[in-house]
């Protein structure tokens, strides 16, 4: 942050490190709010308190006395301001003390500052080595052993975004004092600054209903809430500097370097047809999809839905670009039960036909879009023999100078378009219900082994963030640690007669983002922090690392069980976690199963993993979460908590 134009200190003990403040601040319009717990007969027994107050009532700052920490929002002579920074050094309750009241402290402290802290205001607490328990002290102590600061500011919505060594030298003036009367101080060599700053509240889900044009028909349908915040993001926009995007341009560019590559402006339908799903190439489950039911085509159907909800007064306006739906009205989950039987997680496959789905890939969609330009292609191949064989062959997109490596003379073109697919999967740690598809189709000479030329090329540019090549039948799959797949590489049959053989490339840019900036969580890339694209808005080239805006953010395991009926979908159950959690629930592990011999009925416990890299997350966030997650089973699913 810049300079602060106004700094709150609180629990000083001799003023020395606000007076230390006000010299550092002395040639800029910073205002200084000195205060201290006791009452300004105690405080000015501190030796030097006299001088160092007179230094800052000099400086146009102000000395408060009987100030509690605790309390900043019930001091009268606080009272409709606030500040840019809120400091507090070396809080300690006093004497011998445990670990649980210092937590206590802490806690009770980021509860009241937030009342005076400014929106993008600064939280400095300085604290021991060791006492903060986070990866930065050196030695780290036991968590239980610490005063688990992230954990006790986060229940405050709060957010560690930088650690430091404190500087004790920068304030040469600063003579640490201990609890009230005493002037023993603390150990502050090795002392770490810790920063927080406020995090973005949890917004509730919501039921989108989405009206689009499928195979030249008007439909209308609800996409889940627990893919709501997914849809309509424009990550891969003209102009966005979303990594999801500048990982596509630079994957482009690099092809662009072997081949003339062209990426498709259509939009194309979020719905897909199940008979559509076989054009996947066995790669999606049909179990693993978001299978749709459309809603009445009658014009009762939206009087209906208002009916049912609440709907917002505002239409979203979608560019042309961004999204592919027609229309979109947002709902408010709240209360929407009725509603929930109308998305997914009801429609069995097996039992009706037609039925629509969100589509698991763009390669069906895609398919008649680029066959056509194909042939395009053939038919220009046909004359490869004459001149125009060797001059550059201009595309929409991305232009290569002269015929490709390897293919006897003749130019090769690839075909692309990219956007947003959903895959009904459980809660993972590498598990994305919602990703970016890069598609890539291109029609080379049969003899040039195109799908080994492509997986060269793509090796070369992403091998050195570590992803390798695993040859299987009639392609490659392209790996990386720790999430996997993250693409293939194709070849579709081609006749006997055909000289050419067409390839298809499918990459996974979400985990080729998180590989390529190290990021530590995929859910970063769906941050609507304004933090994460800020480091992101010099395009920087892949390679350089992101720098968490939240540090350390806590673990919370929070077990559940409940008895079901003769049948149970564990996928609706994932569903329902990631609604109920905000998406904060990053792993669900199955830890005990029991089937009961005379009532029909199965017992099931599950492990949930709350963390969380975009918001505060503190123990009673993710209680209130799991409280409602036991409330939605209870009445979605008809489970019977134990």
């Amino acid at each position: 942050m810049s300079p602060s134009r106004s700094i709150l200190l609180v629990g000083e003990g001799n003023f020395s490190f606000s007076a230390s403040v006000t010299q550092l601040n002395s040639e800029t319009e910073t205002s200084i709010t000195a205060t201290c717990l006791q009452r300004q007969e105690e405080a000015l027994r501190h030796e030097g308190a006299a001088s160092n107050i007179q230094i800052i009532k000099e400086s146009g700052g102000a000395v408060l006395f009987e100030v509690d920490c605790r309390k900043l929002g019930e001091c009268a002579s606080l009272r409709g301001r606030v500040f840019d920074r809120v400091v507090f050094n070396f809080p300690h309750c006093g004497r011998k003390s445990g670990v649980k009241k210092n937590r206590e402290l802490l806690k009770n402290f980021f509860l009241s500052c937030v009342q005076v802290l400014a929106e993008d205001g600064e939280v400095h607490v300085s604290l021991c080595n060791g006492q903060g328990g986070t990866p930065a002290d050196h030695p780290k102590r036991e968590w239980h052993n610490s005063w688990q600061v992230t954990a006790m500011a986060a229940e405050a919505h709060l957010i560690l975004t930088d650690v430091h060594p404190f500087e004790s030298e920068k304030y040469q003036s600063y003579k640490c004092t201990g609890y009230r009367s005493q002037d023993k101080g603390f150990h502050v060599e090795k002392a770490m600054l810790h920063v927080f700053t406020r995090s973005l509240p949890y917004t509730s889900a919501e039921i989108l209903k989405v009206e689009e044009t499928v195979k030249g028909e008007k439909v209308q349908y609800y996409i889940p809430a627990e893919l709501s915040d997914y849809m309509f993001r424009g990550f891969l926009c003209s102009g966005s500097v979303h990594p999801v995007r500048l990982v596509q341009d630079f994957l482009l560019e690099g092809l662009a370097d072997k081949w003339s590559v062209s990426m498709t402006t259509e939009t194309i339908p979020f719905l897909l047809i199940a008979e559509q799903l076989q054009m996947c190439r066995g790669d999606v489950d049909s179990t693993r999809c978001y299978w749709i039911r459309l809603l009445q085509k009658d014009l009762n159907s939206r009087d209906k839905a208002k009916d049912l909800l609440t709907c917002t007064d505002t239409r979203d306006t979608l560019s042309a670009r961004c999204v592919t739906s027609d229309k979109v009205d947002r709902m408010r989950s709240k209360g929407a039960e009725s509603l929930w039987s109308a998305c997914s997680l009801d429609v069995d496959p097996e039992e009706e036909s037609g039925l629509y789905m969100l589509r698991p890939s763009l390669l069906p969609h895609t398919e008649e879009l680029l066959t056509k330009k194909e042939e395009l292609i053939n038919n220009a191949g046909s004359h490869g023999e004459n001149e125009e064989n060797n001059k550059s062959v201009e595309v929409e997109g991305h232009k290569k100078e002269g015929p490709c490596a390897g293919c006897n003379g003749v130019t090769s073109l690839l075909f692309g378009i990219s956007g947003l697919v959903f895959r009904n999967v459980p809660v993972n740690l590498w598990a994305l219900p919602a990703f970016h598809e890069l598609l890539l189709r291109g029609v080379f000479p049969s003899e040039c082994e195109p799908v080994n030329l492509l997986g060269q090329r793509l090796e070369t540019l992403l091998a050195p963030y570590g992803v390798s090549l695993v040859t299987e039948q009639g392609g490659l799959r392209l790996m990386a640690q720790p999430m996997g797949l993250v693409g293939r590489a194709f070849a579709s049959n081609a006749s006997e007669n055909s000289r050419h053989v067409s390839v298809t490339v499918s990459l996974n840019l979400d985990l080729l983002a998180v590989l390529l900036f190290s990021l530590p969580d995929w859910r970063l890339l769906w941050s609507h922090d304004p933090r994460f694209l800020q480091q992101f808005a010099p395009r920087p080239s892949p390679g350089k690392r992101f720098h968490p805006f939240s540090l350390f953010p806590e673990h919370f395991s929070f077990d559940i069980s409940f008895w079901t009926g003769p049948t149970w979908e564990e996928r609706k159950f994932h569903a329902v976690v990631r609604e109920a959690s905000h998406g904060t629930v990053e792993q669900v592990k199955l830890i005990d199963m029991f089937s009961h011999p005379d009532l029909s009925q199965t017992s099931y416990c599950y492990r949930l993993v709350y963390h969380s890299h975009t918001h505060a997350l503190s123990h009673t966030q993710a209680l209130q979460f799991h409280q409602l997650l036991q409330s939605f089973l209870t009445s979605r699913l008809q489970v019977t908590i134990r």
